[in-house]
């Protein structure tokens, strides 16, 4: 794991003092160049400042994990990216455009993966997959290879509120692979997985990456990526 204070792009780096958010990337063009780019980025919650001046990039092919403490806005963060929470200064930009021109696209190239798992507790994991699949227009021919690959064939057609969290964590794995997106934005996918649902997780996020495709995730939990080259960031 490469720990540093920067998503590392062609480019240099410097860090804010201890008034700013912790990271930066600049440089001629970056912001154009970049896969998802945040310039200037600036988020309250309520009246309390979580960050501000706050660049960031990253690449096709690159993974980011968002370091810090409780409350110190990783998950803010993440929904900022996807527009669920409103930037008080700053822009996103995806593929070099402002995501407010090519929301469309962004979406659909893009998979956010919360706290919640989102799933319909009346339907099974097949069926909250094939709505995924219909929904995203991925493939339905993929739910079962990604049913397989998360190790539910035996609970596929139950009702999802009869799963375990663990199991329902795992559909929501399953959704990711279904979803065929370019970019996943995690918050903390570990929770409520076992041992062998880490390495799941690490499998998927490694081959993720091996495919040119991009991570950003939280997690408080330590993450085996062999031959990825892990960029960390630090929200505080």
């Amino acid at each position: 794991m490469q720990s540093r204070h920067a998503v590392v792009l062609p480019t240099r780096c410097r860090n804010f003092d201890s008034s700013d958010t912790q990271l930066a990337c600049y440089g001629h063009g970056i912001a154009m160049s970049a896969l998802i780019s945040g310039e200037n980025l600036a988020v309250f919650r309520g009246e309390k400042l979580l960050f501000r001046n706050l660049d960031l990039a990253l690449d096709e092919g690159q993974i980011l994990q968002l370091l810090g403490a409780n409350g110190s806005g990783k998950t803010t963060l993440l929904r900022a990216l996807c527009s669920l929470v409103e930037l008080e200064a700053g822009e996103i930009r995806w593929r070099g455009e402002s995501i407010s021109r090519v929301r469309e696209q962004y979406y659909n190239e893009m998979l956010y993966a919360g706290h919640s798992d989102g799933l319909n507790g009346d339907m099974s994991a097949q069926e909250n997959l094939t709505f995924t699949a219909r929904l995203r227009g991925s493939d339905p021919a993929r739910v079962e290879p990604a049913i397989a690959r998360v190790g539910l064939q035996r609970q596929a057609t139950l009702p999802c509120r009869s799963l375990s969290a663990g199991q329902r964590r795992r559909v929501g794995l399953a959704r990711l692979l279904v979803s065929d997106a370019v970019l996943w934005l995690l918050d903390e996918p570990l929770t409520a997985l076992d041992v062998a649902g880490r390495e799941l997780v690490e499998s998927l996020l490694a081959e993720q990456v091996d495919a040119g495709r991009s991570v950003i995730f939280t997690t408080h939990q330590p993450l085996q990526l062999h031959n990825c080259e892990l960029q960390t960031l630090t929200v505080a």
